[in-house]
């Protein structure tokens, strides 16, 4: 699991699958999470305007990302 910290109080969940890496684009972000490929702290999650927070573990095609603050 790789750790990627965010440098404000909370992130939106498209904005940290670009971030992270995850998707290459917001388009691409906003597909993965309307079909529910997306894991938040190990349940489905479709609200691509999550809140994400320190702490929080972000699941996608095997790969997880844990939320860090600075």
């Amino acid at each position: 699991m790789e750790t990627v910290t965010i440098q404000t109080e909370f992130i939106k969940l498209d904005s940290f699958l670009k971030f992270c890496g995850a998707c290459g684009t917001g388009g691409e972000a906003k597909m993965a999470i309307a079909e529910g490929d997306v894991l938040v702290n190990g349940e489905v999650c479709t609200m691509r305007g999550k809140k994400l927070y320190a702490g929080d573990t972000v699941t996608l095609d095997g790969e997880s990302w844990k939320v860090a603050a600075p």
